[in-house]
C-alpha cells in the first residue's frame, strides 16, 4: 500500500505547457504515473507529448473530462495562489504545489480556503511525493527508490532524495516519500503523513526528516510520543546554522531561541525517536 498517491491515481498538472511542467510530466510519465490531462489557458484542445495528454483551459474541465483525482502545479508565484484556489473548485481530492516564493499572504488565503473546501495540500515550496513502483507526483528521482516498508516524510528536498538513496544502498525500500516543504505556511504536515503511516499496514518504520525553525518537530514528536506505534528514525538539519539567519526554506529560520536543532533533536530523543548524527547512519538505525 501507500499514502495519497498509488497506480490509481489520475493527475492533471496545472502549467503543463510551461519548460518544467512539460520536463517534469514526461518524467512521471515515463514513471508509470497516470498524467491524463493537463491545463493552460488559451491552449485548451492542444495535445503535448506525442499527442500523450490533453490540455483543457481550466482544472474543473479537465477533470470532468478525464476524471482526474490529483492536480498538480508547475505554475510560476505569482499566478500560484490562484492556480491552487482554481484546483480546489475543480473537484479533485488532492493537490500538489511545488512552487517556489508564494507570498505569505496568499498562502494564508489558500490554506483557509482549502481547510473550508476539505481538500488536501501538498506543499508549497516542495518536491511532491514518491510511491516506488506505483507513482510519481513531483520531482523526486524515481529512480533513487525501491519499494518497501519505510514511509519517509522530509521539510528538505535534498536530504530526502540523500535519504531515499541511502535506503536503497542498504537494499531498505520505501511505501511512500512525501516532501512537505519548509514554507512557514503550508498544506499537509509531519502529523498528518505520521498520521497516515501509522495506518497503512505496508508502512512498518518511519523516517522523519526535519530542519531548524519553527515547532513542527516538536509538535510531531507529542504525536509520536501519543500516538505512534510505529519504530520512527528523525535527522534534523542545520545543527551549525547561526540565530536569526534563514537557511534554505522561508520556514528555516531561528528566532528568540525557538526552533534550533538541539531543541528538536531533544524533543524527539525524549519521544523515544532515534536521530540520526548524519543522513547516512539512518539505516543502520532502521535496522538495528
Amino acid at each position: 500500500m501507500s499514502i495519497l498517491a498509488d497506480k490509481h491515481t489520475r493527475l492533471v498538472v496545472q502549467g503543463i505547457t510551461g519548460r518544467e511542467g512539460l520536463f517534469h510530466t514526461e518524467q512521471m510519465l515515463n514513471y508509470g504515473t497516470q498524467v491524463v490531462a493537463g491545463t493552460r489557458p488559451g491552449k485548451g484542445g492542444e495535445w503535448v507529448l506525442d499527442d500523450k495528454v490533453p490540455v483543457f483551459d481550466s482544472v474543473k474541465v479537465a477533470v470532468e473530462a478525464t476524471g482526474a483525482n490529483t492536480s498538480i502545479i508547475f505554475v510560476p508565484a505569482k499566478g500560484a495562489k490562484d492556480a491552487m484556489l482554481e484546483a480546489a473548485d475543480s473537484g479533485v481530492e488532492f493537490v500538489v504545489c511545488l512552487t517556489e516564493h508564494i507570498p505569505v499572504q496568499d498562502m494564508m488565503v489558500v490554506r483557509a480556503y482549502y481547510d473550508q473546501k476539505g481538500v488536501r495540500l501538498l506543499g508549497p515550496n516542495c518536491p511532491g511525493l514518491l510511491t516506488p513502483g506505483e507513482a510519481k507526483v513531483g520531482i523526486i528521482p524515481g529512480d533513487i527508490a525501491i519499494p518497501g516498508d519505510v514511509g519517509v516524510v522530509s521539510r528538505s528536498g535534498t536530504l530526502t532524495y540523500e535519504v531515499l538513496f541511502a535506503l536503497k544502498l542498504h537494499g531498505m525500500g520505501s511505501s511512500t516519500c512525501v516532501g512537505i516543504g519548509g514554507d512557514p505556511i503550508n498544506g499537509t504536515n509531519f502529523i498528518d503523513c505520521l498520521r497516515m503511516f501509522e495506518e497503512d499496514p505496508q508502512t512498518d518504520r518511519v523516517v522523519l526528516i526535519g530542519e531548524i525553525g519553527g515547532t513542527d518537530e516538536e509538535k510531531a514528536a507529542e504525536f509520536i510520543s501519543r500516538e505512534m506505534t510505529k519504530r520512527v528514525v528523525g535527522f534534523i538539519a542545520g545543527k551549525t546554522a547561526p540565530p536569526g539567519k534563514r537557511m534554505g526554506h522561508a520556514g528555516a529560520i531561528v528566532e528568540g531561541g525557538e526552533g534550533t536543532a538541539a531543541e528538536k533533536v531533544k524533543a524527539l530523543e525524549k519521544a523515544g525517536v532515534r536521530v540520526a548524527d548524519h543522513p547516512e547512519q539512518i539505516p543502520d538505525l532502521l535496522a538495528d
